[in-house]
């Protein structure tokens, strides 16, 4: 790995598993120190542990006074922040509109709509300190398409797209960027427990790997490796862009 992130201070949420533990990895291998953050406090540990130089960090993504502690806390034993993967979700029930619980809307929106918010507001106070940086956020395929039985996670994941975009003009002059992601099904360990707790984990796995036009299941790396680009300096002019990462999904 080149030193992209040399000298810089990376803070992952949703660090203690699947993207968001790739990501720290993947900016620790090219030189990062990394605030992993993660409600897991013990999931978080072990994942700043297996790092050059990773620190441990529990955060409630959906309570804004314990973001703002976060990033403080990071701040304060790092010295600065550079970059952000702002990564922390949930996906909620899976059940057609009018039969969602109302509570289940909530929670869902709580932590894959204002955590995000939060996320970014205390660390673009810190970029703003320290000259700059960059911020990637985890949208999904279902931010740019109808998708059934999750409205809430649809409704939180399209609007991380407009806040993105927002974000990205307002802080534009001030050397902060602003992207997001939109993978399709990753093949994380949650979604791998998923599929092999089905009726015919076979038939699920063929399923997942046929899903988009390009076949197979991206892994948590490949998505790792998109956002390392997108928060490195090779990306200095992607601003505001939501970027698919879906074997062609939302292109047909």
């Amino acid at each position: 790995m080149n030193g992209r992130f040399e000298g810089k201070v990376a803070f992952v949420t949703g660090g203690a598993s699947g993207l968001g533990a790739a990501a720290a990895q993947r900016f620790s291998d090219e030189g990062a120190q990394v605030a992993v953050a993660d409600i897991d406090a013990a999931g978080a540990e072990k994942v700043a542990a297996s790092l050059r130089d990773g620190y441990a960090i529990q955060l409630d993504a959906s309570d804004a006074q314990s973001v703002a502690r976060a990033v403080a806390d990071a701040v304060e034993h790092f010295g600065r922040l550079d970059v952000v993967f702002n990564n922390a979700g949930i996906t909620g029930a899976q059940q057609i509109l009018h039969e969602l619980d109302v509570e289940d809307w909530h929670r869902v929106r709580a932590v894959n709509g204002d955590g995000i918010f939060y996320v970014m507001k205390y660390a673009i106070e810190a970029m703003l300190r320290s000259g700059g940086g960059s911020i990637v956020n985890t949208s999904s395929t279902a931010g740019l398409t109808g998708q059934l039985n999750i409205s809430a996670y649809t409704f939180a994941k399209a609007g991380i797209i407009g806040l993105t975009r927002s974000a990205a003009i307002e802080y534009a002059k001030q050397n902060i960027r602003v992207n997001a992601i939109a993978p399709t099904v990753v093949w994380t360990p949650l979604v791998q427990r998923f599929a092999e707790s089905a009726p015919d984990p076979e038939a699920m796995r063929a399923l997942m790997e046929n899903y988009n036009p390009m076949p197979g299941i991206p892994t948590a790396e490949d998505v790792a490796a998109l956002v390392a680009f997108l928060s490195s300096d090779e990306a200095r002019w992607i601003t505001g862009h939501t970027v698919p990462i879906d074997g062609g999904y939302v292109a047909q």
